[in-house]
């Protein structure tokens, strides 16, 4: 038991539960190591079969990681404390992705961002009809981290890149419909559901019995326009497609394009592609340290934290501040290789 996370045994199941609710769950650097402190504790005790991750109250199941920090840490330490927190925070999310024991998520509310890292990796992802789930990083200077890149570039007709680039909310429906989720429960039934597990039924069977089927998910009906306007890799192309297309979805998303950061942009489209051709999670992670390692103290990411979250005028001056001015070069210098005493590595 501690403040920031509730962590017990029921029955056959672990439990953790993010307890942070004024911030919406979000991650600290000490709940990302105590929870893979935890996690490696339970790989070795034959009691706890099954591990379940939900939040203890409140309306999100995690809002993300510790922006606060990572904006403090770029502005007044060069980034050092940022690189902490994304070297732990990423070995949580490599410890979970290669757990031997089966992993429960419950994304119940807002699921974005650190919420996606921790969910994700899980065998058994539940949505409700109050998941919320994001990737809303290019808004604020940054990019789909905690396995984005392994995640959304491998959703079909590139609903990944759709996600990544406009930071678009799914709600349970449709986070099922693109294979986010793999089970949907009225949020009533939850407590049902956690109890029969932990008292060792088996978790399909349980999560199968207690699914309804969910509403029509939104997205579907643009599953056309998605695979056309976002097929390339390029943003340049992504932009002149929706330009072509006078019809309200098109103008609507091409307006929320228009609002984010065309380097995180750039990166994400570029991040999406190299992590499909990737054959471990490992060598993903490794990949978005580098990123995160450049990208962290460049101006675009305190500039959109302030634009978003601090000042909240939702106004932020990018720099680069058009898309024909984050170049190849600049995008080489973010994804190369670092030191390799500095490279990130799993647990």
């Amino acid at each position: 038991m501690s403040e920031e996370l509730l962590i017990r045994r029921e029955g056959i199941a672990g439990v953790i539960s993010l307890n942070r609710p004024k911030a919406i769950h979000a991650l600290t650097l000490g709940m990302c190591q105590a929870m893979t402190a935890t996690l490696a504790e339970w790989a070795d005790n034959p009691d706890i079969q099954v591990v379940m991750i939900d939040h203890a109250e409140g309306r999100g199941f995690c809002s993300g990681g510790d922006i606060n920090l990572l904006r403090r840490s770029a502005l007044e330490d060069g980034g050092t404390a940022g690189r902490e927190f994304f070297f732990d925070e990423y070995r949580l999310n490599h410890q979970l992705f290669t757990y031997e024991k089966p992993v429960v998520s419950f994304m119940d509310g807002i699921t974005m961002g650190g919420g996606v890292g921790i969910s994700q990796p899980a065998k058994y992802r539940v949505a409700t009809e109050n998941t919320r789930f994001a990737m809303p990083e290019t808004g604020i200077g940054l990019f789909p981290d905690v396995g984005g890149g392994w995640y959304l570039s491998r959703l079909d007709g590139r609903v990944g890149q759709f996600l990544a680039l406009t930071g678009a909310r799914l709600d349970g429906s449709e986070c099922l419909w693109a294979a986010l989720a793999s089970h949907y429960l009225p949020s009533e039934t939850l407590p049902e559901a956690k109890q029969r597990i932990a008292a060792g039924h088996e978790i399909g069977g349980v999560l199968a019995a207690l699914a309804v089927t969910p509403p029509e998910p939104r997205i579907a009906a643009h599953g056309v326009a998605i695979r056309k306007h976002f097929a390339s890799d390029e943003l340049e192309s992504v932009l002149a497609s929706l330009e072509a297309d006078d019809g309200e979805w098109a103008v609507r998303e091409l307006a929320t394009l228009r609002t984010k950061s065309s380097q995180a942009c750039k990166v994400a489209l570029r991040q999406l592609a190299e992590s499909a051709r990737l054959e471990t999670f490992a060598q993903n992670m490794a990949m978005e340290y580098r990123i995160g390692s450049r990208v962290l103290t460049l101006p675009d990411f305190a500039e959109g934290v302030r634009a978003v979250i601090v000042d909240k005028d939702n106004a932020p001056q990018w720099n680069p501040d058009t898309p024909e001015h984050v170049t190849e070069e600049m995008l080489d210098a973010i994804f190369a290789p670092l030191p390799a005493e500095e490279e990130w590595k799993p647990i």
